[in-house]
């Protein structure tokens, strides 16, 4: 028996050069040689492999990567919701003192539209475009003006393509630093300077949980529309009913209270915007990650029947080769 397969090891090497002009391990050493592809189908096979394998180490890191972003926006979530919290209290006796009236026919409209600076946060930024857009369709006309302030760059980019006209100020970078009321008030001060309103539509979407938010707009009328609205007996003709105290007009408690109350909106505003942010990216990341685990798992499925078809040619080839030695 050992002199059979003595014998057969000699004639294998003989008759090799005939059968494959370069040796199999050859091709294993270096699998990506381009002269080698068309040579011999092994090597293609083995490339096909490899790049699965590349493929599969790509999703697993873009997995890490979701999963990472998951937790930080969880993180920034919890400590941004307690102050949304906490603002709903301020904002809340002004709309029962002045009320919030969005039907108020006026002739200068400011729709306030806050977005996010980032993406990956699902579809919350394109939802307060288009309200933002069809407050300035409804309440456009020949004797009417509506213009936008843009709080946010992706609110930014979506209407400076169509409505870059009727854009009043931008306002970007709003999250750099940690949210409070002096920041957001001197920004609600800049942009009472920059615009001229009879009343300002703040577009943002409140926070309800991680996985639901509203839409939501609320109204601030200028002093001026106050006082109309309250001589008419309107929703704040129980306005007169207060008592003032000082030497103040009513003119300038009303002015006083206007700018007080964009200021409350808008703080309560932006933080029910970010919280409503950081839970949409929650919700993003944690599709992105199980979306990136099917993926995964079908690559691996991939991978393995490539692997094993490889593996099975190979093995019929060397029973090829040896049948065709003993024939």
């Amino acid at each position: 028996m050992a002199m059979a397969m003595a014998a057969l090891r000699r004639e294998g090497r003989r008759f090799a050069p005939m059968i494959s002009p370069r040796p199999i391990t050859a091709l294993r050493s270096s699998p990506l040689a381009p002269s080698l592809e068309d040579e011999c189908p092994i090597g293609v096979r083995y490339i096909s492999t490899q790049v699965v394998r590349n493929r599969m180490k790509s999703v697993k890191n873009i997995q890490k990567i979701t999963k990472a972003m998951k937790m930080v926006a969880a993180s920034k979530l919890r400590a941004i919701q307690t102050k949304a919290e906490n603002s709903r209290g301020l904002w809340q006796p002004f709309t029962a003192l002045l009320g919030d009236l969005p039907s108020a026919n006026v002739k200068k409209n400011v729709v306030v539209t806050i977005s996010s600076d980032k993406g990956l946060c699902g579809g919350i930024n394109s939802t307060s475009v288009k309200i933002s857009k069809g407050l300035h369709k409804l309440n456009s006309g020949p004797e009417k003006e509506t213009k936008y302030v843009i709080l946010g760059e992706k609110a930014k980019a979506q209407l400076v393509r169509d409505s870059k006209k009727d854009i009043e100020l931008i306002i970007t970078e709003l999250q750099k630093n940690p949210l409070n009321y002096t920041q957001v008030s001197v920004l609600a001060d800049e942009i009472l300077k920059n615009v001229e309103y009879d009343a300002l539509r703040i577009v943002f979407n409140k926070f309800h949980s991680v996985v639901s938010f509203v839409p939501t707009v609320s109204t601030v009328l200028s002093p001026e529309i106050v006082e109309r609205e309250a001589e008419s007996g309107g929703k704040l003709g129980d306005l007169d009913s207060y008592e003032v105290e000082g030497g103040e007009t009513k003119g300038e408690i009303l002015q006083n209270l206007a700018e007080f109350q964009f200021s409350c909106v808008m703080f309560n505003a932006v933080l029910e915007n970010a919280c409503s942010e950081q839970g949409a990216r929650m919700s993003a990341m944690d599709s992105s990650s199980r979306n990136a685990g099917d993926m995964l798992d079908r690559l691996t499925l991939t991978y393995n029947r490539t692997r094993q078809a490889s593996i099975t040619t190979e093995l019929i080839e060397i029973i090829s080769g040896a049948s065709a030695l003993e024939g």
